[in-house]
């Protein structure tokens, strides 16, 4: 929800989910500097009830225009 939220605010789209294993996948799209901030966001604060120990992203890539619309949570 928190994510999902800040996502919005930073006007990205994409998803991401909670696993079983307590981490949380995603995918995110947008303007460079927007998903630069929201990467710091996620390493460094995250949800209240968020516990950060490590943040990784994988298999980034530019693209010409956005493939995904809204920004979402999954269940």
């Amino acid at each position: 929800m928190y994510t999902e939220k800040e996502g919005l605010q930073l006007g990205l789209v994409g998803w991401v989910k909670n696993t079983h294993s307590g981490t949380v996948v995603g995918q995110v799209q947008g303007p460079a500097d927007k998903v630069a901030e929201m990467k710091v966001w996620l390493s460094k604060e995250g949800s209240p009830s968020s516990r950060i120990t490590r943040a990784s992203f994988t298999n980034e890539r530019s693209i010409d225009k956005l493939e995904l619309s809204g920004f979402g949570t999954r269940f």
